[in-house]
């Protein structure tokens, strides 16, 4: 059996990681290792982890040594995974039972080390476990196949349900970047000749809107895919400027759900 790592960065997420952490240990796929990184939080968030793993040996937390921000609570995480896959979640975020079975199964027949699913839209004050969560029909479908081209105009993969081959890829680290740093890890990834291949059933449930998301403020995101278009990928004035247009539009489209 496939043992997959699970990054969550965590920052004074007290109100809602339990469940976050819950609808990881819920996994029909039981092989996994939880790696939560505590980025400098000043509220309950360390002694609730503390708590959690005393209650399943699966969760793994450990204190970042300063604010680092997402991607390096994120890397910090990744350097102690022992997976054969790396998988991400969010500290508000959940994962349907059944998510990381699925997702396995697919991945290996897949013919790509990168896959990711659609994925479900709740309000930020939703409350409850994903266990009991029903369907709401605000889905964010994730196309069949995505290659590096189609990705610059669009990220078609939801962070939470994104999931890499380790042992095919090595330990893959997220630039070190204030917003957009998941976006520049695919891209990384798939610029390598890499196609990313998707999970058609929703797999997983995004809390849309919550306050003090990275992704929540969308013009905020425009300077955010500039710095990426041209620093990162080292792309043209003009490219860079197509790319832009195109992710301000599909971006418009994907905040109607």
């Amino acid at each position: 059996m496939a043992l997959v790592s699970v990054v969550m960065p965590v920052h004074n997420s007290a109100v809602t990681l339990g469940s976050s952490v819950r609808s990881v240990l819920a996994q029909t796929h039981t092989d996994l290792e939880l790696l939560i990184t505590d980025d400098a939080s000043t509220d309950e968030s360390m002694e609730l982890l503390r708590e959690l793993a005393r209650q399943d040996e699966r969760v793994l937390p450990a204190a970042a040594p300063e604010q680092g921000g997402a991607a390096r609570a994120r890397n910090l995480a990744i350097a102690r995974a022992k997976g054969d896959y790396v998988a991400f979640l969010d500290s508000d975020d959940w994962w349907l039972p059944r998510k990381l079975e699925e997702q396995l199964a697919f991945a290996a027949t897949a013919g790509t080390p990168l896959t990711f699913t659609s994925y479900y839209k709740m309000d930020a004050d939703h409350e409850g476990e994903a266990v009991d969560f029903v369907p709401n029909g605000r889905v964010v479908w994730a196309p069949a196949r995505v290659d590096y081209r189609a990705m610059l105009v669009q990220d078609h993969i939801g962070a939470l349900t994104a999931m890499y081959d380790r042992a095919a890829l090595g330990s893959r680290l997220m630039p070190d970047m204030p917003r957009r740093q998941d976006y520049a890890l695919w891209l990384s990834i798939m610029r390598d000749g890499v196609d990313a291949r998707s999970v058609r059933e929703p797999l997983a449930v995004y809390r849309a809107g919550r306050a003090g998301s990275l992704s929540s403020n969308k013009l905020a995101l425009v300077p955010a895919n500039w710095v990426l278009y041209r620093e990162h990928e080292h792309l043209s004035l003009p490219r860079s400027a197509r790319a832009l247009a195109g992710a301000a539009w599909h971006s418009m489209r994907k905040s109607r759900i």
